[in-house]
């Protein structure tokens, strides 16, 4: 009887200390997977690099950056097409053992460049959620999904004034840190 309640006081413990529901701080980096486009007629991601960033506190929201660039595909241009996204979030981690589970908002903008020379830029907004698993007991792995919101209105060439819709979606790939 002995063996059994130290076994699942330890076990417990375990699981407990393992998740970030009861850490006192924890930093989050992740990198951006892939990024796809709502409307594949306005742009067609052809990959993307950049970083997401969170640091937070318990019962607390957290504070976190995305940062990172989308090539776009151009068929014909000569020079190099990116979508630069900059988004400053706020976020909860909910207290869920076993699986970290992080709901976030932000706002930010988004900046065409081509041949890098900045064109136009547009406010963007984002709705995300992380799920995260832990690996060791201070670390967690976890996978990220950020439904965007982005629209630029052109300001110069044949098409000034017309506006495009960059909205999308974001997979991205992390690792959390819990102590």
């Amino acid at each position: 009887m002995r063996k059994i309640i130290l076994t699942v006081f330890a076990a417990s413990g375990l699981l407990l200390y393992s998740t970030q529901a009861f850490a006192l701080f924890n930093l989050s980096v992740g990198v951006p997977l892939s990024h796809s486009f709502s409307d594949s007629n306005v742009a067609e991601s052809d990959g993307v690099s950049g970083y997401f960033i969170q640091v937070g506190v318990p019962l607390l929201p957290g504070l976190g950056m995305d940062s990172y660039e989308t090539k776009i595909k151009c068929a014909g241009c000569d020079k190099e097409y990116k979508l630069s996204t900059s988004i400053y979030n706020l976020y909860y981690q909910l207290p869920i053992p076993i699986v970290n589970l992080t709901l976030g908002l932000g706002a930010g903008k988004t900046q065409a460049i081509y041949g890098g020379v900045a064109l136009d830029d547009g406010a963007a907004t984002q709705f995300y959620a992380n799920v995260g698993i832990p690996i060791l007991p201070l670390f967690d792995i976890h996978l990220s999904y950020r439904s965007i919101s982005s629209k630029i209105e052109s300001t110069s060439g044949s098409d000034k004034g017309t506006e495009y819709d960059f909205g999308g979606s974001v997979m991205g790939l992390g690792l959390g840190f819990n102590f």
